[in-house]
C-alpha cells in the first residue's frame, strides 16, 4: 500500500511537467503576446503624440520581419531594434524557448512565480489575495451539494419508482438545466435591489466597514454576502451527484449480501447504513475530486464576475485575456497540483472506508 501511494506521488512530477510543457508551447508560441501588446501601446502613444508620422500606417499593415532582420513582431516597423531587444529582455523573451521553460519550472518548484507583467505585484501575493474568495465559494458550494445530494439520492433509491422519486427527479433535472450564470442574474434582479426586493448586497465578499464589526457581526456579514453566489452554484450542481448516489444504492440494494442480512432480521435502516452505505458511497468519493475542482475553479469564474467577487477563477481568466504569462502559468501549476493531490487523497479515502480494497493488486 505504501509503495502504491509512493508511486502515485512520484508520478505527480512527470504529469505536471507534461501538462506545463504542452500549455507553455501552445501559449508562448501563439501570436499576440506581451511584447506585441507593449508595441501596440507604444504605437498608440506615438499616434497621439505624432512623433512618428507613418508609424500607425505601418502598424495597421502588420508588417512581418524575419529573425535576420531582428524585427519579428507585427506592428514593429518604426521602432528601434534596441528598444525591441529591451522589451524582449523585460519579458524574458530574449532566451530560447527551452531555456525559458526550464528556468520557469526551476522557480515553480519553490513556488517562486515571479511578478505579474501588468499589475506590478508578485504573483504569489496576487494568488493569496484572491484565494479566500475561491475557497469560500468552492468549499461552501461543495459542502451544500453533498449535504443535499447524498440524503436525497438515498431517499430516491429507497423509494424508487414512487411519486416522490418521479417528482424530485423532474425538479432536479429542471434545476440542472438552468445555467448558473443565468440563475445568478435572476437572483440579483429579484433580491439585490432590482425591480423586486433589496435584501442581499450586489457585490463583494464583505462590507466596506467589515473591520469595524464585532465577531458575530463579521460572521453574519460574510454569510450575507456569500449567500446568493453559493445558491447560484448549488442549485444546478447537485443533479449529477444525486443520480449517482441513487443508482449506486439501487445497485447495492439488489445484491445477495443485502438479502442475507435482511434474512437475519435487521431492519431497513440497519441494512442501509450499516452494510449498503459503505459500498455504495465509494462512487460518491470517486467523484469528489472532479466535483471539488470543477466547483472550486471552473464553475465559480462566472459567478465571481457577476457578483464582483475578485477570486482565483477571475484572476486566471483576466490573465489569459491580457497574456499575463506569470499569472497564467502559476494558476495552471496550482490547479494541476491540487487536482493530482486530491485524486491521491480520494484513493486514500477509499482504503479508509473499505480496508478490503488493495491498490497494489492489478
Amino acid at each position: 500500500m505504501k509503495i502504491y501511494f509512493l508511486k502515485r506521488f512520484l508520478l505527480i512530477i512527470p504529469t505536471v511537467l507534461v501538462i506545463m510543457l504542452v500549455n507553455f508551447l501552445i501559449i508562448q508560441t501563439a501570436p499576440g503576446g506581451p511584447v506585441e501588446r507593449f508595441l501596440a501601446q507604444m504605437n498608440h502613444v506615438t499616434k497621439v503624440s505624432g512623433e512618428v508620422g507613418n508609424f500607425s500606417k505601418n502598424f495597421s499593415e502588420g508588417q512581418n520581419f524575419n529573425s535576420d532582420g531582428a524585427l519579428k513582431y507585427q506592428g514593429a516597423q518604426g521602432v528601434d531594434e534596441e528598444i525591441i531587444k529591451k522589451i524582449e529582455r523585460l519579458y524574458g523573451f530574449d532566451l530560447p524557448l527551452g531555456q525559458r521553460f526550464f528556468l520557469m519550472m526551476k522557480k515553480f518548484i519553490t513556488f517562486d512565480f515571479g511578478e505579474s507583467f501588468y499589475q506590478d505585484k508578485k504573483v504569489t501575493d496576487l494568488i493569496l489575495d484572491k484565494l479566500p474568495v475561491s475557497i469560500s465559494l468552492g468549499l461552501w458550494a461543495t459542502l451544500l451539494v453533498y449535504l443535499i445530494s447524498i440524503p436525497l439520492g438515498i431517499k430516491k433509491a429507497v423509494s424508487d419508482g414512487s411519486k416522490f422519486d418521479i417528482w424530485t427527479s423532474s425538479l432536479v433535472i429542471f434545476l440542472h438545466a438552468i445555467p448558473s450564470f443565468l440563475l445568478a442574474i435572476l437572483l440579483i434582479v429579484i433580491f439585490c435591489g432590482g425591480n423586486f426586493l433589496n435584501i442581499f448586497p450586489l457585490r463583494g465578499l464583505v462590507s466596506q466597514n467589515f473591520h469595524e464589526l464585532n465577531f458575530w457581526q463579521k460572521i453574519l456579514d460574510y454569510f450575507w454576502h456569500i449567500a446568493l453566489p453559493v445558491v447560484a452554484m448549488v442549485i444546478g450542481g447537485f443533479a449529477s451527484l444525486t443520480f449517482f448516489v441513487k443508482n449506486s444504492f439501487i445497485e447495492e440494494i439488489g445484491k445477495n449480501y443485502v438479502i442475507a442480512v435482511k434474512a437475519k432480521g435487521l431492519n431497513q435502516n440497519q441494512v442501509l447504513y450499516r452494510h449498503v452505505f459503505r459500498n455504495a458511497i465509494l462512487i460518491v468519493i470517486a467523484g469528489l475530486p472532479a466535483a471539488l475542482i470543477a466547483i472550486f475553479f471552473t464553475s465559480s469564474m462566472l459567478i465571481e464576475v457577476i457578483f464582483s467577487l475578485d477570486g482565483l477563477g477571475l484572476l486566471g481568466y483576466e490573465a489569459t485575456l491580457s497574456r499575463d504569462y506569470p499569472v497564467m502559468f502559476a494558476t495552471l501549476y496550482i490547479f494541476t497540483l491540487i487536482g493530482l493531490i486530491t485524486n491521491i487523497i480520494s484513493d486514500l479515502t477509499y482504503r479508509i472506508i473499505d480496508p478490503r480494497i488493495n491498490f497494489d493488486k492489478k
